[in-house]
Formats: structure tokens, C-alpha cells, sequence
């Protein structure tokens, strides 16, 4: 004698299987969300290359008066070179 839903009982439990496997995705997804905002500081120090950074530092400093014409003229050859 053949107790439960058979064969429909196996397919119920693959489904179920499937839904929970998709719930334990879903809420992983939540918690760690993917930046997709390119200035989230997660992907700004990944997406620049090291130069383009430290040129960009040195334009700062030169701006804030912190370097003379001439040193920054030096470093940013010396950060060219490299």
C-alpha cells in the first residue's frame, strides 16, 4: 500500500528544496549588497589605476600651495617615469 502523494510527493519536495535554495540566495543578496555606484569607495581605489591616483594627489597638494612650481614639476616626472 503506497501512503503519502506518490510521485507528486517527490516533485513537491524537489520544489521546495529549489524555493529554499532560492531564499537562502536572495537573503544573502540583501545583507551584501553590490555597489553599482562607481564613486562608492569600494570601487574607487579599484577602478584607478596607481598613477592616475597619485597625480591626482600631487595636483591637490600643488593646488592647496603645499608644493612649489618646481617640485611639482620633479614629482611628476618621477611619477611618470615609474
Amino acid at each position: 500500500m503506497m501512503m503519502g502523494f506518490g510521485g507528486f510527493g517527490l516533485l513537491l519536495m524537489f520544489l521546495l528544496f529549489i524555493l529554499v535554495i532560492g531564499a537562502a540566495v536572495a537573503l544573502v543578496s540583501l545583507i551584501f549588497p553590490r555597489p553599482a555606484n562607481p564613486d562608492h569607495p569600494a570601487q574607487r581605489y579599484q577602478s584607478q589605476p596607481a598613477e592616475d591616483s597619485a597625480l591626482a594627489i600631487l595636483k591637490q597638494r600643488y593646488a592647496r600651495g603645499d608644493l612649489t612650481r618646481e617640485e611639482y614639476e620633479t614629482m611628476k616626472q618621477d611619477i611618470l617615469a615609474n
